[in-house]
């Protein structure tokens, strides 16, 4: 089988000079790839000039819909994915972590899509930054989509995963992508792009594959591009080194293989929930992948007293896992990816044990249902260094398979010395039920990882691992692990955008970002914005209610109802010696009166409250008082078309709440979920220059032409 690329819209074969990719676990080869003939310039362009354009036009919420329905697209064919997963020696549990990791990914890129940003093709980053006195002049930060390509360079370990990941943000971001799979695994890669160009869900240009060498792409990438990076830190750091790359300052983020460490905390002795918590986990991560995984443990640093109870209880744990055939019931790890791996490794554990014992495995060994020799399989090796700040090995070597070392040390203090030895990784984690020392170890060891695990027996049941990054939080880390970081919920998407500083007037500031502020224009109408379906709101649209003055009956009959007896409300004596001099109305009194004065009671479109945001009691509200509110249309976003559910979406009002003298004594955002005429895509819904979105079939879509 040959394996081919999608450039331009169309499926290319290589020209010649083919590789030829082989079966992990029978040495049997299974494709030949090459990228030869290619035009990268070529591709390039076609991402910049078709997929761009068509990514921009959508907005965040329809480029999630997208990835949700590409999701559920791959989710049908997860079983003939993992029919070729196992071609390279991953088992039933490496093609969760890998298949189902990646298409997780996808429908959590699509929910934070639809929850975290707006139904816009650009991002607001944070509030409204007066810039003058009288705040006739304000800046806001808005991120919109890069007008290039993003380029995505994978390692071998995660075919899937590490393409769905990467994906997953630039999609969302409106920036086209070009994947480009380490090529001893491609064949995975290229069955689930294929299945994902069959879709025919993206929009043409949107991907496009090279199962080969990149040959000169980087060459043609510009100031409008981003390079996001898996792999070896020595490649990592000749690739951010291209010439273009620096004279353009190319967007790059590196995500490097590191030497991550665990460690047993002083209080986890042997019989402890954590104790077993540690062995289960530094077993786990040596033979899942058969500890092919960027963050897997490769540093085990144990309390001097018990490490020989640590030995042993891993070598027992790693006793009972059986290698072999992946396909095979019972086999719980694979071989290594290939035969250049096994040579690899095996070089790495050499120079590992220049400055180490072998406490476990490392010799002859087993193999289920396959031959040891045709295959790329590695024995599970423990190591164990006795001297871990003089033999520095440990910290300097990586073997990028089944390989551990564990390490004493005498002091928390120690520990944490020992975890910054790694020069900077991706993961650690600590197993400990004393809160002293997992702040202790965490606050002492952050600077030198991206994420950190703490675990004891209060996660267990619910914690994902050491060796398992998630969509929400940040994957990377700086140093030896390559300083940049993916994912990271709306952080990872970010980075394929350009945040830009807009100043100007309230009115002008507002119409950029489609998001009214005070000082910006207010649109006023006889009928009361309540009585309006979502689509015939429009933004900075106001209503200001009448009048209400507060007296002491109101206060005396809110600490009845809602039982809220604070001295400063019931007590005049008390409130005369405290800063407010005198009783005050409850804050949420303020909140209820304000709802009281702007809600219009009848049925109609709006359905329900949805929530507060940025609360503030900015004045205290005496008796005597007299209470307006201003209501404005602040944004809108229409919410997913659900069965059975009228269609809706969320409309946000700025709310102020004025005293008599004109001054605010409450400023808040009320949420409010209101009834839509049209369903999602309907013309009164789409925003302006956006066309709307078919997740069946995106119009423009490239077929799958076979070339």
């Amino acid at each position: 089988m040959r394996l081919r690329n999608y450039a331009c819209g169309q499926w290319v074969e290589g020209a010649g000079n083919f590789t030829t990719l082989h079966n992990a676990v029978t040495g049997e080869p299974v494709a030949e790839t090459s990228s030869q003939g290619l035009d990268f310039a070529a591709m390039a362009q076609y991402a910049r000039e078709v997929g761009g354009p068509a990514l921009r036009r959508l907005t965040f919420h329809e480029r999630a819909r997208l990835l949700k329905a590409l999701a559920l697209y791959l989710s049908e064919r997860k079983e003939q994915f993992y029919r070729i997963s196992a071609w390279t020696g991953a088992t039933k549990t490496d093609h969760w972590i890998d298949i189902d990791g990646g298409i997780g990914t996808l429908f959590a890129y699509a929910s934070r899509g639809r929850r975290e940003f707006p139904d816009e093709p650009f991002f607001v980053d944070g509030p409204v930054e007066t810039l003058s006195k009288n705040g006739g002049f304000v800046g806001r930060h808005v991120c919109v989509p890069l007008e290039g390509v993003a380029v995505h360079i994978n390692a071998f370990n995660f075919p899937v995963w590490g393409m769905l990941e990467k994906l997953a943000t630039s999609l969302l971001a409106g920036v086209p992508a070009i994947v480009k799979p380490a090529t001893v695994t491609s064949y995975l890669t290229e069955a689930v792009f294929r299945a994902m160009v069959e879709s025919r869900i993206l929009p043409a240009g949107a991907i496009q594959l090279i199962v080969g060498s990149a040959g000169d792409l980087l060459d043609h990438l510009n100031c409008q591009d981003a390079v996001a990076f898996t792999g070896s830190a020595w490649t990592g750091q000749l690739l951010k080194k291209t010439p273009a790359m620096m004279e353009h300052n190319v967007r790059y983020n590196q995500e490097a293989d590191s030497l991550n460490f665990s460690m047993l905390g002083p209080d986890a002795a042997p019989g402890t929930p954590e104790f077993d918590l540690f062995v289960k986990e530094v077993a786990r991560e040596m033979t899942v992948k058969a500890g092919q995984k960027c963050t897997a443990i490769r540093r085990t640093f144990v309390p001097r007293g018990m490490v020989d109870d640590v030995v042993k209880a891993l070598g027992q744990r790693l006793g009972g896992v059986t290698v072999g055939d992946p396909t095979l019931d019972g086999v719980r790890m694979g071989p290594l990816a290939g035969r250049a791996q096994v040579k690899e490794v095996g070089k790495a554990l050499d120079a590992l044990r220049a400055g180490a014992e072998v406490a476990y495995g490392g010799g002859d060994f087993d193999v289920v249902g396959a031959d040891r020799d045709a295959g790329a399989f590695f024995p599970i090796t423990l190591l164990y260094n006795d001297r871990p700040f003089d033999r520095p090995q440990a910290h300097d070597v990586e073997a990028f398979g089944p390989v551990n070392t564990v390490m004493p040390y005498d002091s928390t203090d120690e520990a944490i010395a020992l975890a910054k030895l790694g020069r900077g990784s991706l993961v650690g984690s600590l197993f400990t039920n004393d809160e002293r020392v997992a702040r202790d170890v965490a606050l002492g060891t952050a600077a030198y990882h991206g994420r950190l695990l703490l675990g004891n027996r209060a996660s267990a049941k619910e914690s994902t691992g050491h060796g398992s990054p998630l969509p929400h939080l940040v994957h990377g880390g700086p140093g030896r692990a390559g300083g940049g970081e993916e994912m990271g919920g709306v952080r990872g998407v970010l980075h394929y955008m350009q945040r830009t500083a807009v100043q100007g007037s309230p009115a002008i500031v507002a119409a950029v970002t489609r998001e009214w502020s005070k000082g910006a224009e207010e649109l006023k109408d006889r009928i009361h914005p309540f009585r309006k379906h979502f689509e015939e709101l429009r933004i900075g649209e106001t209503w200001s209610t009448h009048r209400r003055t507060v007296t002491e009956a109101d206060i005396t009959n809110f600490a009845g109802i809602s039982g809220d007896y604070f001295y400063a409300h019931v007590d005049e004596i008390a409130a005369r010696d405290s800063l407010f001099e005198r009783r005050v109305a409850h804050g949420y009194f303020v909140l209820s009166a304000a709802a009281g004065l702007f809600v219009d009671p009848a049925p109609g479109p709006v359905l329900a409250n949805y929530g507060l945001e940025g609360l503030r009691f900015v004045k205290p509200v005496y008796v005597g008082d007299t209470l307006q509110v201003r209501l404005t249309c602040k944004s809108k976003a229409a919410k997913d078309d659900r069965e059975g559910q009228v269609p809706q979406g969320v409309v946000a009002w700025d709310v102020e709440v004025t005293n008599q003298e004109g001054e605010a004594v409450a400023i808040y955002t009320v949420l409010t979920l209101v009834k839509r005429m049209h369903p999602i895509g309907g013309p009164a819904t789409a925003p302006e220059g956006a066309e709307p979105v078919t997740v069946k079939e995106q119009p423009g879509a490239a077929p799958a032409v076979m070339a």
